[in-house]
């Protein structure tokens, strides 16, 4: 990719978008990529992410945009993996590496030039600190909102170890990176982990912004990381890890910019975020890429959100099922998305028994998605199998990845199709208050059920209720409890089935429309181009030589 020219003898300039966590974390960053190669296409894109994602490899191709895969898994479940720690670690080690090379292959046989970047999300720290090794622009984009202001303790231990770093951070000229940037999302770029790669690997100082001579601890040799600028001021800050250093502060090429695919509509952006951070409204991905059906992506440039979209022969049961048929009222959709493969599903029977509990005390049908946990689908094919053989009829002809379950009021689906074609066709979702499920449900005019389990999706899961669109958050036991005996089961049930209820009255469902209206205006994906082009083009910064 590197080396390659444009036809006149000038190099194209390159963008990297480097992105890492599960799908909702990383496909809005893909959709960001494939935006901005199709405006401009005289960059070589390529995008970095795992190679659990490599369905976005076909996507991305038909753009030109490189898919270039390390082999580091979206996430690892303590409960999967014995001795999680150690286990952690040497993937963490392989991870960093297999960056290194990826980002080295594309920026390291030629230097930079004006146009060159990286764009991260916010489990890819690597890239910001591999930008700086390279010396081209880094900006953050994130498709999630994270509370993600420094520890409460961060600032007194930052200016008790390095006070003149911190008096340099608070005094910034304007357009620089400045205190309110490091409170707001570059303080773990200061952690120790990152000094010994940095130092080992990456050849920099352990502090970044810094340059200088390290003067080990107890001895009076040094070992020079990176020549001191010209003309700066020498300063001393100690790490104990390392020692002492002598340093100046080295401005990077580093973009004053964070880019939030969320909408201010839904989110109140905190005062004590930086200028440069914009929220840009949530960030949809190409319909085309929702569907684990080839044959119904072909049919999805007739699919829209009213019922005159039509999915494959082999899926038509799966409309039929959101026809209602006998059913006056609309399915409720279940979703879990990654949860499953993060651990958090221990017995994937209890949560169908759930399902069951509320299916039989009420005359609600559900959708389930499995969303590919396979623990959960062979738990839905074993129930299944178990019914057939029971009764001696054979079960309804489906798709390969449907099932029927509980007298044909649960739709088991095992692939994926679009969110924005779906939702408007259910009464409600019940989901993990991921951000992208929370979206979709939100653009949809839908009440939402949430059950959040980590990160970003307590804070979502309480800014819905807030908003008037759904009932209290539900904890993790009343969707998916541990235990499946009889009480567990049916007190599970009961709070599901009054949340539910809750979501469905009047006033929860005119609400949702309210908000569905205003964000039909916005479009994400589009304003998060335009500032990117906008800061590619006008804010670039020169190297130091």
């Amino acid at each position: 990719m590197a080396g390659r020219g444009d036809g006149g003898g000038r190099r194209r300039p390159r963008a990297v978008f480097l992105a890492f966590g599960t799908q909702g974390d990383v496909f809005p960053i893909a959709a960001l990529a494939a935006a901005f190669a199709r405006d401009r296409q005289q960059y070589a894109v390529a995008f970095i992410t795992h190679s659990a994602h490599r369905s976005l490899a076909a996507h991305l191709a038909a753009i030109n945009v490189r898919y270039m895969p390390v082999s580091s898994p979206p996430v690892l479940a303590a409960k999967q993996v014995e001795n999680i720690s150690v286990r952690k670690k040497a993937v963490q080690m392989e991870h960093m590496k297999e960056c290194l090379s990826s980002v080295e292959e594309i920026f390291g046989s030629e230097p930079s030039i004006n146009g060159d970047f990286i764009v991260i999300n916010f489990f890819a720290l690597e890239g910001w600190h591999l930008a700086e090794l390279f010396q081209v622009k880094c900006i953050v984009a994130a498709p999630y909102f994270v509370p993600y202001s420094a520890p409460a303790s961060f600032e007194r231990k930052f200016k008790q170890t390095f006070p003149l770093l911190y008096k340099y951070f608070q005094e910034a000229p304007a357009n620089t990176v400045c205190w309110a940037d490091i409170t707001h999302w570059m303080w773990p770029l200061f952690t120790e982990s990152w000094g010994s790669w940095r130092n080992d690997s990456l050849n920099l100082s352990p502090i970044p912004f810094t340059v200088g001579f390290l003067i080990t601890a107890g001895s009076s040799n040094k070992s020079s990381f990176v020549a001191c600028a010209k003309g700066a001021t020498i300063i001393t800050v100690s790490m104990p890890a390392y020692g002492s250093f002598l340093i100046n502060v080295k401005p990077i090429p580093y973009m004053r910019m964070s880019k939030y695919g969320f909408s201010k509509e839904i989110v109140e952006c905190p005062g004590y975020w930086p200028s440069s951070a914009h929220a840009c409204g949530f960030w949809f991905l190409p319909m085309a890429w929702q569907f684990s059906c080839g044959k119904c992506m072909e049919l999805s440039g007739n699919i829209n959100s009213s019922f005159g979209g039509m999915l494959c022969a082999n899926h038509s049961s799966l409309e039929e099922f959101l026809m209602g048929n006998s059913y006056s009222s609309r399915p409720i959709f279940v979703g879990l998305s990654s949860i499953g493969r993060m651990g958090f599903i221990r017995n994937p029977k209890a949560f169908l028994m759930v399902l069951k509990a509320a299916i039989e005390s009420t005359d609600y049908r559900f959708i389930l998605f499995s969303s590919g946990y396979q623990p959960l689908d062979s738990a839905i094919k074993s129930i299944a199998s178990s019914v057939t053989e029971s009764s001696g009829v054979e079960a309804p002809a489906l798709g390969g990845d449907s099932n029927l379950l509980f007298n044909g009021r649960l739709f088991c689906f095992l692939g994926s199709i679009p969110y924005s074609w779906l939702f408007p066709r259910c009464a409600a979702a019940v989901h993990h208050a991921g951000s992208g499920s929370t979206a979709a449900a939100l653009l949809a005019g839908i009440p939402q059920v949430t059950c959040p389990f980590l990160l970003d999706q307590f804070y979502w899961a309480e800014r819905l209720h807030w908003l008037g669109v759904a009932p209290e958050p539900l904890q993790r036991q009343h969707l998916v409890p541990d235990n499946d005996d009889t009480w567990s089961i049916q007190s599970a049930a009961d709070v599901l089935l009054g949340a539910i209820r809750s979501a469905l009255l009047p006033e929860t469902k005119a609400q949702a429309t309210r908000i569905a209206d205003r964000l039909s205006f916005e479009d994400g994906i589009g304003e998060a181009l335009r500032i990117l082009k906008e800061s590619v083009d006008s804010e670039y910064i020169k190297p130091e030589l």
